[in-house]
């Protein structure tokens, strides 16, 4: 698990912690089976609170990406290829949502947003 967090960033730490966590479950680079870091432990390496890695451990939970074993820690759920591509479509849609009103709220049209977005991809 490689993990950074920006101080500096707008986003709350524990959605950084899940934003990279599931990518790299969804990516495969966290592969089934793996254990996470106890909360404890990832706390004091990331240099945060506690409740902040609770959080980001929750919200993975929730998203499916992993499943907890009371005593024995918080494993990367087993997924198929199929599976594996939902989630990570359903996780996109959810933030092209949010995107998409931002641009909007600028007056950009489609067709301005497609020609932004290929000049940074």
């Amino acid at each position: 698990m490689n993990v950074t967090i920006s101080s500096t960033s707008e986003k709350p730490i524990y959605q950084q912690l899940y934003e990279q966590i599931s990518a790299q479950i969804l990516k495969g680079e966290l592969e089934s089976g793996y254990c996470l870091p106890p909360i404890r432990q990832a706390a004091l390496e990331l240099h945060v609170s506690v409740i902040t890695v609770k959080k980001a451990w929750e919200e993975l939970e929730r998203s499916g990406l992993i499943h907890t074993v009371t005593g024995k820690g918080c494993f990367v759920a087993e997924f198929t290829a199929d599976e594996m591509l939902r989630i990570r479509n359903e996780m996109i849609l959810k933030q092209m949502v949010n995107d998409t009103s931002y641009y909007k709220s600028f007056g950009l049209t489609l067709d301005e947003v497609v020609e932004l977005l290929k000049q940074i991809y």
